[in-house]
């Protein structure tokens, strides 16, 4: 037996396996813990004196799941077929030695690592809110292959099961409890640990349910006319969401529809099968690149100064108690800082307070949080009009109207009042720092902090350096972000810097597609087609069409004070003239939608103004188009040094504007796709719709190397 787990055995005959793998913060599925395992369980079968076995961790969590580091080095579909099947012996094996084994779960358990609690008879788990179950696979393209397609159908039935693993969300310890996926909650620990030994005692005879000889489905299995209506609509439900863009979503139908008609054994290998052919597919690599290596590298601190020492805020001052101050002030207030929360009145300010009231009094309700940590979060937020209350502060942002004189207004009142090590940071989403920062007299402790609306929900922060911001600076900043608990990218300073600046690039080709002829119900369809979140005219308008006008003009403006040529985008027309008109957006009601209680629908006069071709462009040419022109762009970014990093600019791209997951971010897109056929595609777009596509010199570069921007 290696050392990856460890076992003791009590006065009662009650074996307690204890998962730890050495050198590892988590335990992860994997050769090491499979074979410790295998071998706990041939102790466990041939020693007689053992009764049962109880199977926990040493570590905060019980398992995190499979070993990526091992799949990404898979080059040949047996590999995982193999690893697969190699895993399902020995969890078959433990679960039909005939001997009761449970799961003491005190901490996380996802993908494989429930997999391997759902192979034993009873689940117990701490009864912790924070505590995650769950089938997270298809988050990174793949499919639970551990069991998880066969198991959980027949637990829980099929409707249940595909859920759970076709949305991968985690499940609470109480839900899961009321589901049925788990047996028992526990207290504490050592009330977790007694109660698995006593429900072995209690279950000398133990067996799985699928191991009965009158076994039945819960629900039905495939064949049952009650769940046929279910596999009637599941797949076009899918569809419709993800637009054939996850294959993954597939694989997990198929696998639990042809499972639900076969015996366990057989159903296990066809689980293995498409286990194999989602660990092989792009997308599942584009995911696990993306979204698991360079999403923690950046969390671990790839772009933060290395030599800084970490840094903690303790008071936080929030100049601008609007939509986006109002939400700064809940993120930080929720992660245990004090806030200061200034507004030109103090009705505006304690309406920015009111709002973290009204998402905390929802938190309470839907049972997420309670009435005393409601107002504990409440009394750190202190509304006000006084600049000096803004003493003591460790940071400030401003989040005031996007234009330069309101700022750098604001910017010398608070500079005035707090001390001189604290930094000021601006939330401007366009604006240059360097520039904004002429009004600062410490332009070294000046940073862009760009948060994303709604801000308690939207995960990313973009951190934007000036010409004169300081590491230091910058590493407070960093530290900030992940203190409230956002993911942070470092880009350098310029117009719209790089997520303002690539989502313009998708909203502004849709809207040319429209001032073409292109009708506006296949432009919208193909930005979901895509794989983007939403569709690029309805974006424009949650966005609204006064905002982007407003930052036309003042992009014009400051072009103009510098002595440079402005050129006009194709889609500044359409906007310009819906403005005209009074269409500015979602916010007035009206705008390339017409919006009321009933939801919203394409504005009809969209048709006079913009009269739809007769003959209309392929789908195909504009998914190119909306997705090339980010990608371009975003490789454009890297080229300027406004990306300072290939991950920046990936995890940006998901989590700023939603580009689509699959793909793996807008930098991936090209290197999955290979640089030298993106360089052919794009010449072919430039030359049938303009400049804008020509290939950006970074991406020829690597073509003509045989490279990937990736390295």
């Amino acid at each position: 037996m290696n050392n990856a787990i460890t076992l003791t055995v009590d006065a009662d005959g009650i074996a307690v396996a204890t998962m730890d793998l050495p050198g590892r913060p988590m335990n992860v599925v994997g050769d090491e813990l499979m074979t410790a395992l295998a071998h706990v369980v041939e102790r466990v079968v041939s020693d007689d004196a053992i009764r049962g076995l109880v199977l926990t961790s040493g570590k905060a969590d019980f398992c995190a799941g499979g070993d990526l580091d091992r799949m990404s080095k898979w080059q040949d579909p047996r590999e995982p077929f193999e690893a697969s099947m190699a895993m399902k012996a020995v969890l078959r094996r433990m679960e039909t030695m005939g001997k009761p084994v449970v799961a003491a779960i005190g901490g996380h358990a996802l993908g494989g690592g429930l997999e391997i609690a759902l192979a034993c008879h009873a689940r117990i788990v701490l009864d912790d809110p924070k505590l995650k179950l769950g089938q997270p696979e298809v988050k990174l393209g793949l499919l639970p292959g551990g069991g998880g397609t066969v198991r959980l159908p027949r637990l829980l039935g099929i409707q249940t099961a595909l859920q759970i693993m076709g949305e991968g969300a985690d499940i609470a310890p109480a839900k899961a409890l009321s589901m049925g996926l788990v047996t028992e909650l526990a207290q504490d620990r050592d009330d977790l640990l007694a109660k698995a030994r006593a429900w072995c005692v209690a279950h000398p005879k133990a067996k799985q349910p699928w191991d009965e000889a009158r076994f039945r489905f819960p629900g039905g299995d495939s064949r049952s006319p009650a769940v046929a209506q279910l596999w009637s609509i599941a797949p076009s439900v899918a569809a419709a969401k993800s637009y054939g863009n996850y294959p993954a979503v597939t694989h997990i139908m198929s696998s639990v529809f042809e499972g639900g008609l076969l015996g366990f054994d057989a159903a296990s290998a066809v689980e293995s099968r498409y286990f194999a052919a989602c660990a092989m597919s792009q997308e599942s690599r584009n995911m696990i690149g993306t979204l698991w290596y360079q999403l923690n590298a950046i969390k671990k601190g790839a772009s933060r100064p290395a030599k800084v020492p970490p840094s903690k805020v303790t008071k936080l001052g929030v100049l601008g108690a609007g939509m986006m101050g109002a939400g700064i002030a809940y993120v930080a207030a929720k992660a245990g800082i004090d806030v200061v929360l200034l507004d030109t009145s103090i009705e505006l300010a304690e309406k920015g307070k009111a709002h973290s009231h009204g998402l905390l009094d929802k938190a309470v309700r839907k049972g997420r949080s309670t009435p005393e940590k409601r107002d504990a979060v409440l009394a750190r937020i202190k509304p006000t009009t006084a600049y000096e209350d803004l003493a003591g502060c460790d940071l400030v942002i401003e989040a005031v109207f996007e234009d330069r004189a309101v700022k750098a207004d604001v910017t010398r009142q608070a500079e005035a009042a707090i001390g001189p090590d604290a930094v000021f940071a601006s939330n401007t989403s366009t604006l240059p720092i360097t520039s904004l920062a002429q009004a600062s007299g410490r332009p070294s402790h000046f940073v862009g902090l760009h948060f994303f609306s709604p801000v308690d929900r939207m995960p990313l922060v973009e951190i934007i350096v000036g010409r004169q911001t300081s590491d230091e600076t910058l590493a407070r900043g960093f530290d900030f972000v992940l203190q409230i608990g956002k993911t942070p990218i470092v880009v350098n300073d310029s117009r719209g810097f790089y997520t303002s600046r690539v989502f313009a690039t998708y909203v502004m080709e849709g809207i040319t597609m429209l001032e073409e002829g292109v009708h506006p119900r296949h432009v919208e369809q193909a930005g979901l087609q895509a794989g983007m979140p939403m569709p690029p005219l309805a974006l424009q308008d949650e966005v609204s069409l006064s905002l982007s006008l407003h930052v036309i003009e003042q992009t014009k403006k400051d072009f103009a004070a510098e002595g440079r040529a402005y050129q006009p985008h194709p889609a500044e027309s359409v906007i310009r003239q819906l403005c005209e008109i009074g269409r500015v957006g979602k916010k007035a009601g009206q705008g390339f939608y017409d919006y009321d209680d009933d939801g919203k629908r394409l504005w009809p006069g969209l048709a006079r103004l913009y009269p739809p071709a007769a003959a209309q462009p392929p789908q195909r040419e504009l998914i190119d188009r909306l997705l090339f022109v980010q990608a371009n762009e975003a490789a454009r970014c890297l080229e300027e040094g406004v990306l300072r990093s290939v991950a920046d600019g990936n995890i940006g791209s998901i989590f700023g504007w939603g580009f689509a997951p699959f793909h793996g971010g807008a930098l991936q897109f090209i290197d999955a796709m290979g640089p030298k056929a993106f360089v052919a595609r794009a010449r072919e777009l430039a030359a049938a719709h303009g400049a804008r596509f020509e290939p950006a010199a970074i991406v020829v570069a690597a073509a003509e190397q045989g490279r990937r921007l990736a390295g």
